[in-house]
């Protein structure tokens, strides 16, 4: 049987480390100890990720995050023309806001290379219906059928209870 193909944002690993938002981040760990350490799913990030991360502030906190990437062993996907011509759309739609870049990077990135589920807490740009629906819209119409769906790891959880 096919394993399910997951692409991974930056707020995932994150929250890893969201001492803040508890329930947020026990999905998150459960998700990386019940999936990713076990090989259920196949787990990919892009160089969008690192240069996200790299830009994160706080050295300490950027180097638990590098520092999971590693210790997950999450397969690294580079971004593409393709990936950045599709990015580029969702942006000129205003289906992702003009200053989120990345964001619609990430969408990119996951439909060029045919991922099942972008994975992701961004309740705002990503992981809402409204979202998906334009996304599908547009990825349809520039002929990208296999379907891709956009949750939050709570989401992905539940599927598999």
């Amino acid at each position: 049987m096919k394993k399910t193909k997951i692409y991974l944002d930056t707020t995932v690993i994150n929250f890893i480390y969201a001492d803040d938002a508890k329930d947020y981040m026990k999905a998150t760990i459960d998700f990386f100890e019940k999936s990713v350490r076990t090989k259920l799913v196949d787990v990919y990030i892009s160089n969008v990720v690192f240069d996200e991360i790299n830009k994160t502030q706080n050295l300490e906190k950027r180097n638990k995050l590098l520092k999971a990437v590693k210790e997950y062993d999450l397969e690294v996907l580079e971004s593409n023309p393709e990936a950045i011509r599709l990015s580029k759309i969702y942006l000129a739609e205003k289906i992702i806001p003009a200053n989120k870049i990345e964001d619609a990077e990430h969408i990119g990135v996951s439909t060029v290379f045919e991922m099942d589920i972008l994975l992701s807490w961004n309740f705002k740009h990503l992981a809402n219906y409204n979202r998906k629906q334009k996304v599908k819209v547009v990825n349809l119409r520039e002929n990208y059928l296999h379907p891709l769906d956009i949750i939050s790891p709570l989401e992905l959880e539940y599927e598999r209870n």
